[in-house]
Formats: structure tokens, C-alpha cells, sequence
């Protein structure tokens, strides 16, 4: 799909992509935490099925063991979500 524009300059085709649905998926995330109203978001988006959103969203990545999820405040009173990962040291024995 291109659209011909006619400028001082002479014609300019612009073309233009649908959005995929790994885009739907990305602005979806951007507006809700929720796993299952992503899918329904993205799905909305696109026009297709929830369970095709589904099929298509990547799985949630587990946190280490040796890492904390910490809530800290900003100045604007907002709070950002930081993963600290402890560094374990290795041991020589004697």
C-alpha cells in the first residue's frame, strides 16, 4: 500500500505497514500489567481472536533466586520497580 503525495518537489510515495501483532502486543503491555487484558487489548487492536494473542505473547521470565524486586519512590511521588541481583562470591577453600 503507498500513497502518491504531490509536492513542490515532485511526487513522493509513502508507504505504508499495518501494524503486527508483536506491536499490538508491545503497546498492549505499555497500558496494563495484566497478562489476560494485554490479550484482550492486543486483540482488540488487531482484530483477531484472544487465544491467537495468547499464543503469540511471550511467557513471563522467573527472577533469580539471588535477586529482590524493590519498590522505590521518586521525586515526583511515583515508584519505580528495581531488580537487585546479589552477586554471589566464589570460595576458594584453604
Amino acid at each position: 500500500m503507498s500513497i502518491v503525495w504531490n509536492t513542490k518537489y515532485g511526487a513522493r510515495r509513502v508507504r505504508q505497514n499495518p501494524p503486527t501483532l508483536d506491536e499490538a502486543i508491545a503497546a498492549a503491555a505499555g497500558l496494563t500489567d495484566n497478562l489476560d487484558q494485554q490479550a484482550e487489548v492486543a486483540a482488540a487492536l488487531m482484530g483477531v481472536s484472544t487465544q491467537e494473542v495468547l499464543d503469540q505473547m511471550p511467557k513471563p521470565v522467573p527472577v533469580a533466586r539471588n535477586a529482590s524486586v524493590v519498590q522505590v519512590p521518586t521525586r515526583s511521588g511515583q515508584t519505580r520497580t528495581i531488580v537487585v541481583e546479589r552477586k554471589l562470591t566464589r570460595r576458594r577453600p584453604n
